[in-house]
């Protein structure tokens, strides 16, 4: 069964808050994150603000897929990790 919207978007800033609180990751998480904005990428209802953000989490979790140094890469993100928390709340 699939989630909800407001689940989708609770898993997201989930993860986003454990890698900016612990300054590192997994690709598995990575990895969901890109599923979650997929799914929530399809909602024709969502403003194109929230896709911008959401398109810039999706690109900052395949960057991280494919980094050598997962930590260093969440680390070196760790401004923007804040700020896209910010915007999940407020959309959310």
């Amino acid at each position: 069964m699939p989630i909800d919207y407001h689940h989708q978007v609770g898993l997201l800033k989930d993860i986003l808050s454990e890698h900016q609180s612990d300054c590192c990751g997994t690709v598995a998480e990575c990895e969901q994150l890109e599923r979650v904005i997929k799914s929530l990428m399809v909602n024709t209802q969502l403003d194109q603000n929230v896709k911008s953000v959401l398109q810039d989490i999706y690109t900052y979790s395949q960057s991280g897929v494919n980094s050598s140094e997962l930590n260093d890469h969440i680390q070196s993100h760790q401004g923007h990790l804040s700020r896209w928390i910010n915007d999940i709340d407020s959309f959310s």
